[in-house]
């Protein structure tokens, strides 16, 4: 079998980070709530950014965007339509949101901080991912030296939005997925079945945890270098709360469940553009 790239995997785990599966039915909230929802916490750019993650998957297919020509742009952009995920994931949550938790959880997130916490996410969904991932890592180098304090709070932070560390789980799930996709949509020839497949990401594990744990560090120093200690400290402390650990693990999962659907599509649409290959 021909392995993913590492860097693939690399920044593909930098874009998604963590994901966590919810099975529990709730009372709905309304749709018009959900959308103010999405648009208070921030997590309709998160969905958006979702279209970011599609410049890895030929890579996870052992091929190259360009192997694609000019279409490969188009059909990118038709697959991770915002408008089509945005829809996708409000109708996930107007089944599964409660109220109490959409009110938690937009409590906090309409206030000064939570305001400015979205500002600065929304911003760093967007940033070229290897350029974020550079800037975050020489910021944890310096903070290592001078703030190592910080450095753990980080952490602490981190382990707070995916406490059972989902994240590399989901992340292997989608790259199972897509790649079965790809085999049954005729893109590429598998040589192994899904048992093997499985198997065969399973030996990556150890470095992909690795990979999260660090992407997730530099990310967060990135996208947070602006605010202090204190207000580091008290988001963590917010996210902590178990009411919020519930609301993450729904979002978690509906960002999961949008990814996967859509690079499901990615590769039966890729199909139509691409002579097989073997993988």
């Amino acid at each position: 079998m021909q392995r993913v790239r590492n860097r693939a995997v690399q920044l593909f785990a930098f874009a998604v980070l963590s994901f966590v599966m919810l099975g529990t039915s709730v009372m709905a909230a309304d749709r018009a709530s959900v959308a103010a929802f999405l648009k208070v916490t921030g997590f309709d750019v998160a969905i958006d950014s979702i279209a970011l993650s599609a410049s890895s998957a030929p890579d996870m297919l052992g091929m190259d965007a360009s192997d694609f020509g000019l279409e490969w742009t188009r059909l990118a952009n038709d697959v991770f339509q915002p408008e089509l995920m945005q829809t996708r994931a409000t109708d996930i949550l107007e089944q599964t949101l409660s109220d109490d938790m959409l009110a938690h959880a937009a409590t906090f997130y309409a206030s000064d901080l939570g305001q400015r916490l979205v500002d600065a996410e929304n911003a760093s969904h967007f940033e070229e991912d290897a350029v974020k991932y550079a800037e975050g890592e020489k910021l944890v180098t310096e903070l290592m030296a001078e703030n190592r304090a910080r450095i753990d709070m980080l952490k602490r932070m981190n382990q707070a939005i995916d406490p059972n560390d989902i994240g590399p789980q989901a992340i292997q799930e989608i790259q199972v997925r897509f790649i079965l996709a790809a085999a049954y949509a005729g893109l590429i020839e598998l040589r192994i079945d899904e048992d093997g497949l499985r198997a065969a990401l399973a030996e990556t594990e150890p470095e992909l945890l690795k990979s999260m744990e660090e992407s997730a560090l530099a990310n967060s120093a990135y996208t947070y270098q602006n605010f202090t200690d204190a207000e580091i400290l008290a988001y963590t402390e917010a996210l902590e709360d178990p009411e919020m650990q519930l609301v993450y693990e729904l979002m978690n999962a509906v960002h999961f469940e949008v990814m996967l659907n859509r690079f499901e599509v990615l590769a039966v649409r890729m199909a139509d553009m691409q002579p097989a290959q073997d993988l």
